[in-house]
């Protein structure tokens, strides 16, 4: 391995211990009873490798549960939803009618209120992939963060970028050597 090549190993969080179809909160807490998913995950995972994760508390939950003590990046964190940020899409559907619909028929560049559209979480996660280190590093973040860093290393529209499923606590890995990216897998299982 050059001194520039990085290797990312990238871990969707656990799923939220909460009700579903729910905008969550960064404090909403991870759902940490997969313990043999955990430990299959921590055997996946290169030794000794720098770990980082958006301060949201599942992301740092399923980190500790996988024996990592991780360096927060807020440039990590998931897509702002503004005021949309602990509703449900129930509650939001029917206060804002056809405006939620739109949102959801071409998410990647609308903003929802006080919030930022995907595009801007991609621009985002680019600030945050230039601050890291070369050789493995282990990163502990959301969907969006997946997708968007997706995004990027396909040189993908971020429309084409939405369209990947990424399940909690699934592994993707994504290598960068001499300046290219190359996908290894996604969203394993």
């Amino acid at each position: 391995m050059t001194r520039t090549e990085q290797h990312l190993w990238l871990i969707r969080h656990a799923p939220v211990a909460g009700p579903r179809d729910v905008i969550h909160p960064p404090e909403a807490p991870a759902d940490l009873a997969d313990t043999a998913r955990f430990a299959a995950l921590r055997k996946a995972l290169p030794a000794d490798a720098p770990a980082y994760a958006s301060p949201a508390q599942r992301t740092v939950d399923t980190a500790h549960a996988l024996g990592l003590d991780p360096m927060l990046q807020s440039d990590f964190r998931e897509q702002g939803f503004g005021e949309w940020t602990g509703r449900t899409h129930a509650d939001l559907e029917a206060e804002f009618g056809d405006g939620y619909a739109t949102f959801w028929h071409s998410p990647a560049r609308r903003r929802p209120p006080g919030g930022e559209s995907f595009v801007d979480q991609i621009e985002r996660v680019r600030r945050g992939l230039a601050q890291l280190p070369a050789g493995d590093t282990v990163l502990v973040v959301h969907s969006g963060t997946i997708r968007a860093i997706l995004a990027i290393a396909l040189e993908t529209t971020p429309e084409a970028a939405l369209r990947f499923v990424v399940a909690p606590l699934s592994l993707t890995r994504i290598d960068r050597i001499a300046g290219s990216w190359r996908i290894r897998f996604v969203n394993r299982r």
